[in-house]
């Protein structure tokens, strides 16, 4: 007894505790593969931190802090090997859009309510995965998603349109963006602009050409590797020295300026009611956004190596990330896509990686931070702008279009509402787009009015095949679960059916395809049955499954049934069905 209680004690602790499952194995082959991956990702990193922060509206140490603990939490509490976690561009441009909304940037406020949003957001998660409500994630529609995901690429893009010409403008909108850019085009700063459009083709050629290039001069696999992912860090270098040399600041570039040189610091996030009321909706959709771009990634790097991630410990994972980056000066974090297959492609095979990178980052944040006093925002800002293009896929509008024209209205509209409206709107709108887009699609589900196919047992659809039906018998396959949004529709269906003649003496509910049966459906089946009953024609069952039947069974509905239930739609056919043999429907 006392065996099995210990035994249950370590299968929770390894549940809400990953790092004691793959710790166990830790080998010397593993340790030299995740510090490989850490060194390139730490690369990557730097630069891409720095830059994010700036898309948030805080200060871009925020970035450095909110890519060190996060991580360090993450590699315990997460079930991932290759997720890579830190400040993204989407959750970014989300914190920016919340707590403009409540503080001003560069405020003392404007910080305090970041960390907020992150203790918030990881309450949440952390909530959600202790609940097992990691299928949660699943009521938002992958098109929409994308949709949202496009958009917010657009807008990231346009909003460090400003940096890179080196003027003041604002907006949460396109238009609004579109309108103050344009509207201050005159006080460009032409070295401003030169800076950032050489730094944008750069990183453009180094993500699109050096790496064929490096491979077509037969360099190492490794080095090209590592070459690829610092060519931000080359940027940065080259635009830096270039600031310092010609003392470019004084001519109106916009540089990060002094950046503490320091681990990431103790913090408290606020607690004043107002502040958590006003941010508590969008830490919610902060973190169901962060989760769904975080577990899809995870599981699509876990699929390649035949390994599995708990969605419910992911919700954990990353909740705990979270609440790390609202004590120690950071913003909401989630599983980056870009860096997470670097990660994967640099051949991690552990979390450990990631608390690797950790250490490389805390190492940044002591030691260089003095060295990106002279960094443009314009740099960090074509980190983002082609970061971010990657993100933008308007190939969806044509995919929705010619496979399902509500997931493109879907689509069209979370794109046009991200766009016009702003990010949080956006949000919400995808949210019940993708609820609105069940609803409707189940609510009118495909039911199949069915024939045997000759010299078989199987039933087919009667438009589809040439199959043998009765014209007293009606057998329809019905192929979704009934309750309460789509019930009337089957009702409709079967009085339709029916009424079309008087030839009609039997009507067969195969419900091979029914999982559920709501108490809605099931006062509808009454009511079917009523009205069939005074039309003296039968109303039959076939193919139920046993948690439908048992649930059925449990109400009078099958001993009212003026009909009978079969086991098999064949033996439905043969009970039902008179001589001589019925004829062929085309």
């Amino acid at each position: 007894m006392k065996a099995t209680m210990n035994a249950r004690r370590a299968e929770a602790l390894r549940r809400y505790l990953p790092i004691l499952d793959w710790g166990r194995t830790y080998t010397r082959s593993a340790l030299s593969n995740d510090l490989i991956a850490a060194v390139i990702v730490t690369i990557m990193l730097i630069p891409q931190s720095l830059a994010y922060a700036l898309l948030a509206g805080l200060p871009p140490e925020a970035g450095l802090y909110a890519s060190i603990v996060p991580i360090l939490l993450y590699a315990v509490f997460g079930t991932s090997r290759s997720l890579a976690v830190g400040p993204v561009a989407v959750v970014s441009l989300l914190t920016a859009s919340a707590i403009g909304q409540v503080a001003e940037q560069g405020t003392a406020g404007y910080a305090v309510a970041a960390l907020t949003l992150a203790l918030l957001s990881g309450g949440f998660l952390v909530l959600m995965g202790v609940l097992r409500l990691g299928m949660l994630a699943n009521f938002l529609s992958h098109p929409v998603i994308a949709g949202f995901i496009t958009a917010s690429g657009i807008l990231i893009a346009t909003s460090q349109l400003k940096h890179i010409l080196g003027i003041s403008a604002h907006g949460h909108t396109l238009p609004e963006m579109l309108t103050d850019v344009i509207f201050h085009l005159p006080q460009i700063n032409w070295i401003t602009f030169a800076i950032g459009v050489s730094a944008t083709a750069f990183l453009f050629w180094v993500r699109t050409s050096l790496k064929p290039t490096l491979r077509r001069l037969r360099t190492p696999s490794l080095l090209t590797d590592i070459l690829t992912k610092a060519g931000p860090v080359a940027a940065v270098i080259a635009t830096t020295v270039s600031v310092w040399a010609f003392d470019l600041a004084e001519k109106g570039v916009k540089i990060v300026g002094a950046v503490p040189q320091s681990l990431p610091p103790l913090t408290v996030p606020g607690f004043s009611m107002d502040l958590l009321g006003a941010l508590l909706v969008p830490s919610v959709l902060i973190s169901v956004i962060g989760f769904v771009e975080s577990v899809s990634v995870a599981q699509t790097l876990a699929a390649k190596k035949r390994q599995r991630i708990d969605p419910d410990q992911e919700l954990i994972g990353l909740g705990a990330a979270n609440l790390g980056a609202a004590f120690t000066g950071g913003y909401p974090v989630t599983g980056g896509f870009a860096r997470s297959v670097v990660n994967f492609d640099a051949g991690a095979e552990t979390p450990a990686a990631g608390a690797f990178t950790a250490i490389g980052l805390a190492v940044a944040a002591l030691a260089l931070t003095p060295l990106v006093f002279y960094l443009p925002n314009a740099t960090l800002a074509a980190t983002i702008i082609v970061a971010v293009l990657g993100l933008v896929d308007l190939s969806i509008l044509k995919k929705t279009w010619n496979y399902s024209r509500a997931d493109f209205v879907a689509v069209t509209a979370t794109i046009v509402l991200t766009l016009g409206l702003g990010v949080e709107v956006g949000v919400a709108s995808g949210v019940a787009l993708s609820i609105l887009l069940h609803l409707y699609k189940t609510s009118r589900p495909h039911v199949a009015e069915v024939g045997l196919v000759p010299d078989t047992q199987h039933f087919r659809n009667i438009h589809r095949h040439q199959v043998l039906t009765d014209p007293t018998v009606v057998t329809l396959r019905v192929d979704e679960s009934l309750y309460f949004v789509n019930t009337r529709f089957l009702e409709d269906l079967i009085q339709s059916r029916v009424a079309e003649g008087s030839d009609v003496r039997h009507v067969v509910l195969m419900f091979s395809a029914v999982n559920e049966v709501d108490y809605s459906a099931l006062e509808s089946l009454e009511a079917i049955n009523r009205r069939l009953s005074d039309m003296d024609v039968g109303l039959h069952l076939s193919e139920v499954k046993g948690p439908v039947m048992d649930r059925l069974k449990r109400s009078h509905f099958v001993d009212q049934l003026n009909g009978r239930v079969f086991l098999s739609q064949y033996d439905a056919w043969s009970s039902l069905v008179p001589s001589p043999a019925p004829h062929v429907a085309a």
